[in-house]
């Protein structure tokens, strides 16, 4: 199972659940492909301890951000 597909199953156990996609591949290849959706919090590795504390709190903040295939 991928990252994506378990997110698919947690959201729907807890709807609103928000999630920080990592990966090895950039953020311009990931969307290119169809893995995940404009918009969806995402940080590329290698990463340091503060990007990436720093891309958690700005995940659980946005509050205008829908969860992934939230399509309202």
């Amino acid at each position: 199972m991928n990252g994506r597909e378990l997110y698919g199953k947690l959201v729907a156990l807890e709807p609103g659940l928000k999630v920080l996609f990592m990966s090895g591949y950039t953020e311009n290849v990931i969307a290119h492909h169809g893995v995940l959706e404009s918009g969806t919090a995402f940080i590329q590795k290698p990463f340091s301890i503060e990007a990436l504390i720093v891309r958690v709190r700005e995940t659980l903040d946005d509050r205008s951000a829908r969860p992934t295939g939230d399509s309202r």
